[in-house]
């Protein structure tokens, strides 16, 4: 799969000749442009520019990503395959994500973008939350042919619910540090807190829509070169339908999580930059004017549902981080960050016990089950 290996010079070249137009007809192994920009067990990617000295004739793109599928195994990868395939392709339809330039058995030819991720501390800027709010609002609008219920948050979490409980049963050979974060974690009764939260969930009815589900800093891009400010989403890899909230509240929990830093565990809390009452407030009115649905008895249900899937956020990504803690191969502190999101977990289900009821009808009484 090497850029200089001549059968993959040769597999890049056929495939654009064979799905883009104009000059791209005329390609070679020999005079493409073909960079590697990663690979990992499921996708490779590289940047495919047409031969130097070459001029589009008819508004073809100088330059292209080839993303090319790793191998898919079983049903349900190719099930969800065929899913991201179809969300990619309506992202692109709507300008909300890079331009689909065709699909071809084993990958994609995509838009390359030269971008540049937002920072975590541009989150906050007033300007940009408005932009992300209006493209989190087109996402949420649309209408996508996949199942329309929102299971995907409760099947996610059972399935690395399951794989968590095999971990901390079966830790070993850690460090001290992590040995003391693993027993932190053993402290806390997973099967309990998710079953907590989704009766606490099911007291009322909640808008269900098309999600993102990961609108963190590093899935926000920022064209570059160009003459106004413009935001393009990448990373559909959680997107289902889900709660509206969830998405809300997960973009601004992401307010207090920098994921730069060169050292260990290579990111850094920042527990006091969490969104004040009127950054939300600027972020729910972008959003439901983009919506269509304006007016204050809305915007106090959305700071409702923002302070309840809050806690989604901290369990989702905590239960998630434990799971790479034992799988993944990238370099970061998992077990830490599985610490961080279900201390905050905790800290703040204790705030909303004692705050009585949290949406502006009264809907969720203080105590929500008989065990806790």
């Amino acid at each position: 799969m090497s850029e200089q290996s001549p059968e993959m010079r040769e597999t890049a070249a056929r495939i654009c000749r064979d799905y883009l137009h104009g000059v791209w007809k005329h390609v070679t192994a020999d005079n493409i442009i073909l960079k590697r920009i990663s690979g990992g067990l499921s996708n490779w990617l590289y940047n495919v520019q047409l031969p130097e000295g070459t001029v589009p004739i008819r508004g073809e793109p100088r330059q292209v990503l080839l993303r090319i599928y790793g191998q898919v195994h079983g049903e349900r990868a190719l099930e969800g395959l065929i899913t991201e395939s179809v969300i990619f392709t309506l992202l692109s339809e709507r300008r909300l994500g890079p331009k689909l330039h065709g699909i071809f058995p084993g990958g994609r030819i995509e838009e390359y973008i030269p971008a540049r991720p937002l920072l975590t501390k541009e989150l906050a800027d007033p300007v940009l939350s408005s932009m992300i709010a209006e493209k989190m609002a087109q996402i949420h609008s649309m209408q996508v042919p996949i199942s329309k219920e929102p299971t995907w948050l409760w099947n996610t979490m059972a399935k690395w619910l399951d794989t968590t409980t095999n971990i901390l049963e079966n830790v070993e050979n850690l460090d001290p540090r992590q040995a003391e974060n693993a027993n932190v974690l053993k402290s806390i009764d997973l099967v309990h807190e998710i079953s907590w939260f989704k009766s606490f969930v099911k007291q009322q009815k909640h808008p269900v829509v098309f999600c993102h589900n990961d609108m963190q800093e590093g899935n926000i891009l920022l064209r570059q070169n160009t003459r106004k400010s413009e935001l393009v989403l990448i990373d559909f890899e959680y997107c289902s339908y889900n709660y509206r909230g969830f998405d809300v509240a997960n973009h601004f929990v992401e307010w207090q999580y920098d994921y730069t830093e060169a050292e260990y565990p290579f990111y850094r809390e920042r527990g006091d930059a969490g969104p004040s009452k009127e950054q939300k407030l600027t972020f729910i009115k972008s959003y439901l004017k983009t919506m269509g649905k304006q007016g204050p008895a809305e915007e106090q249900r959305m700071l409702a549902e923002i302070k309840m899937f809050s806690l989604a956020s901290h369990l989702f990504w905590g239960l998630w981080s434990i799971v790479n803690a034992k799988l993944s191969q990238i370099p970061f502190g998992y077990w830490d960050y599985a610490v961080s999101r279900l201390k905050n977990y905790q800290y703040l289900k204790e705030k909303i016990l004692v705050s009585g009821p949290i949406f502006p009808d009264g809907g969720v009484k203080r105590k929500t089950t008989q065990t806790d």
